[in-house]
């Protein structure tokens, strides 16, 4: 039996389709009922913005990939929910910069999310529109990451290191995709104006520092090593999953 999966597509977003499932961006309304916008999930939890379906969405994702990876804490279901987030908001907007010379305006009051979806992370944008790639970052780090950072860290104990690194390591892996398909498909253009947009991205706030300008190693990890058969990423700055501690020994008793 095959399985076919319809996507509502913007024709200007097609070509988006060929990089992979990180890089699709659906357009129109959600079928199937109202999804929460990206606004919405990063909004108090105690306001009237807050899903009816999801109630918080974040702490609903959260408590999802708890169960789907059987993290050991909250933290580490934080990290892999967030990196996986960034990973599809800088392959939309950077697939979309390279091969359509603009990038769609992520705007969070119209980017509806799945938060009970599987990876990648299922995306709307309600309405498209498109701004100028020198506004990579403003789409990006600061009307995305930033305000869904924020909203994390209100909810969990989790390093904004941490957060940012993961945001860094997905625009590298992103970068990394794109010169793949070039490599494949023959673009050295594609691959070369990948490099040349995502450079400037490190320089800006949360961003700088985050990898290793020689290796492209990340200075943070995202604690996926804690996963039960988890190990280490490709880039992460451990060459080997840290020991856990030692549990403290008892004191001696006294005679």
């Amino acid at each position: 039996m095959v399985l076919l999966l319809f996507v509502d597509l913007d024709p200007r977003l097609s070509a988006l389709d060929a990089l992979g499932g990180f890089f699709v961006l659906r357009t129109g309304v959600p079928p199937g009922g109202p999804l929460p916008t990206l606004a919405s999930a990063c909004a108090d939890p105690r306001s009237k913005t807050a899903s009816e379906v999801y109630g918080d969405p974040l702490t609903f994702r959260v408590q999802k990939v708890v169960q789907s990876i059987r993290a050991p804490e909250a933290r580490v279901a934080v990290s892999v929910a967030q990196q996986g987030l960034a990973a599809r908001f800088w392959s939309i907007a950077l697939g979309a910069a390279v091969l359509c010379g603009q990038v769609p305006d992520l705007d969070p009051e119209l980017l509806h999310w799945d938060p009970d979806a599987g990876a990648p992370d299922d995306l709307w944008l309600r309405e498209v529109r498109f701004r100028p790639v020198s506004d990579l970052d403003a789409v990006v780090r600061a009307g995305l990451l930033l305000p869904l950072s924020a909203a994390l860290r209100a909810r969990h104990r989790v390093s904004p290191a941490l957060l940012w690194g993961n945001a860094g390591s997905a625009l590298a892996g992103t970068v990394r995709q794109l010169e793949r398909w070039a490599l494949v498909h023959d673009r050295p253009d594609v691959a070369e104006r990948a490099g040349a947009l995502a450079g400037p991205l490190f320089a800006h706030p949360g961003l700088a520092g985050t990898l290793d300008p020689d290796t492209l190693r990340r200075r943070s990890c995202c604690l996926y090593y804690r996963v039960p058969g988890g190990g280490v990423c490709g880039d992460c700055c451990f060459e080997r999953p840290p020991r856990p501690p030692r549990p403290p020994r008892p004191a001696p008793r006294r005679t």
